[in-house]
């Protein structure tokens, strides 16, 4: 069996992250909807990531957004589970709900049905919090994953994800 069945720049990404947020002291919490827990299998391919990444919540419909998560219905009904709304609500739940320093969102559509001239398939959206950090400072991103297929798209996203854990990351 191979050492991990999960694709080679998911996991040297992974490792990236574990290593930089190790070095920064830093504990990080993902909330996932879209990647159905990728970017947690991912982080959790790394030996030693216990050491750094603390939960993973994986809230694919809108209920458990709300109930697990706190993203409150009028967001959810307002701007829709694809939204910088409700990727933002989702990382200040995963903040909450855990005890990590970081903490990133991912929802999007992977497709291939579920998307609409406003939000097509491909469409995902990203957020991180930080604790303690500034409330007016939003880091969120609205992505676009053309013609990629829903494992694509779920890679792509979850690359992404990855990404926004840097200690450098904008």
């Amino acid at each position: 069996m191979p050492d991990s069945i999960l694709p080679r720049p998911l996991v040297e990404l992974a490792e990236r992250v574990i290593i930089a947020n190790r070095r920064a002291g830093r504990t990080i919490a993902v909330a996932e909807s879209c990647t159905g827990g990728l970017v947690s299998a991912a982080l959790t391919e790394i030996a030693g990531s216990s050491e750094v990444f603390e939960a993973g919540f994986v809230t694919y419909s809108n209920d458990m957004k709300s109930e697990l998560l706190k993203v409150s219905q009028d967001v959810l009904e307002t701007f829709g589970a694809v939204s910088i709304a409700t990727a933002w609500a989702m990382a200040q739940g995963a903040l909450t709900k855990s005890h990590a320093n970081v903490a990133v969102a991912i929802t999007g559509i992977a497709g291939p049905g579920g998307g609409s001239e406003q939000k097509p398939v491909g469409t995902v959206v990203f957020a991180r919090a930080e604790r303690g950090g500034n409330p007016d400072k939003i880091v969120a991103d609205m992505r676009h994953f053309e013609d990629s297929g829903r494992g694509g798209v779920r890679l792509q996203a979850a690359l992404c994800a990855l990404e926004l854990f840097l200690p450098d990351s904008p």
